[in-house]
């Protein structure tokens, strides 16, 4: 398939600029994707969708503060750095604007953010195919201790703002965050609030966690013509006993598992491709690209946001809207997010909310 069959043309006023004034305040379009009928509600509306006995499964990994700034030491000249992945304690790969200026054995004195000068300096050490920068920092005896000091919430580059609002370290969270390491936040799970969360185990569903630290390639957009040649990032992820133990006994009693986002999804259908449709205790990295035609073994529901055009997750997505088929779910999704757009949903990481049952 290819890379253009996943277009579609967004007006950019639906694109969320910032979040609902509640949580759970966004609407709910409902998918029955056998059927093809949509329903327009709002998002405690879920409720009425789900049954006792299923499992709702969220990411629970902690958006870090991965957006620094900085200034050259020689030419004062100024950098964005958007941390990406750990190697080690001072030890990361990032990406920088502007790119062509950070070139290998520039060294970048951090700010604060009232933009007051620090004693921590990230030395670039190399430069990857991507072009992101391999950085080594110093000044300091562990970088990722002084993120809450130093950085911001690393806002996709869709939200056009010049300056970090207050209420964005709160909003791009989880209010069920707990282990840090995302560089960009699960956002299905940015509706949930912690009573609407009480009334879902109320109803008698199992509410579980993964842990998948979400990478800046979830920005990242498709640049290669066919699909099939397209390869995702490795993020680390984790699941563990509590998890494993129900989602094996709902598939074992015939209840729903119901995956809270594209990044939960990645990861229960990583483990149980590599163990026989089942789940086990699991830490490691995935990669997996899941597109059209693809199966499913796990995920018997999906919540998720409205995607990017021609991103990895509007092809995932499209992917569940129709297991097996190559075009099925793809023209779906694209029919649906038309309707969502005369309905004037809003879009992307602060937008509204879809279920695909």
């Amino acid at each position: 398939m290819r890379t253009a069959d996943f277009n579609f043309d967004l007006p950019p006023e639906l694109i969320a600029q910032q979040p609902a004034a509640r949580r759970d305040g966004s609407r709910l379009l409902v998918l029955q994707r056998k059927t093809g009928k949509i329903e327009h509600r709002q998002f405690p509306d879920l409720l009425d969708f789900l049954k006792p006995g299923d499992v709702l499964v969220l990411n629970n990994s902690r958006v870090i503060p991965a957006r620094l700034h900085g200034a050259n030491e020689t030419t004062g000249g100024k950098f964005e750095i958007l941390l990406l992945e750990e190697n080690a304690p001072n030890d990361w790969w990032a990406m920088l604007r502007p790119g062509k200026r950070a070139k290998i054995g520039t060294q970048i004195r951090l700010q604060e953010k009232n933009g007051a000068t620090t004693k921590i300096f990230a030395t670039v050490i190399a430069v990857n195919d991507e072009g992101h920068r391999h950085l080594q920092f110093s000044g300091t005896d562990n970088l990722f201790q002084e993120l809450e000091k130093l950085g911001e919430m690393p806002l996709p580059p869709y939200i056009e703002r010049a300056d970090e609002k207050p209420e964005d370290k709160e909003r791009y969270q989880t209010v069920f965050a707990q282990t840090a390491g995302s560089v960009a936040a699960p956002t299905a799970g940015l509706h949930f609030t912690p009573d609407l969360l009480d009334k879902i185990r109320a109803l008698g569903v199992k509410i579980c966690f993964v842990t998948l630290h979400v990478g800046a390639g979830t920005f990242l957009p498709v640049k290669v013509e066919n699909i099939a040649e397209h390869k995702m990032h490795a993020e680390h992820f984790e699941i563990g006993e509590t998890t494993v133990a129900a989602v094996n006994a709902a598939k074992k009693s015939g209840h729903r598992v119901i995956a809270v986002g594209t990044t939960a999804t990645r990861t229960l259908e990583t483990v149980a491709r590599k163990n026989g449709g089942k789940l086990n205790v699991y830490a490691g990295k995935t990669d997996i690209f899941i597109y059209p035609p693809a199966q499913f073994q796990i995920v018997d529901a999906l919540l998720t946001n409205f995607h990017l055009p021609e991103s990895t997750l509007l092809m995932l997505v499209s992917a569940f809207a129709a297991p097996g088929e190559k075009n099925g779910g793809r023209k779906l999704i694209l029919k649906t997010y038309a309707e969502a757009i005369r309905e004037k949903y809003r879009f992307f990481s602060y937008g509204d909310a879809m279920l695909i049952l």
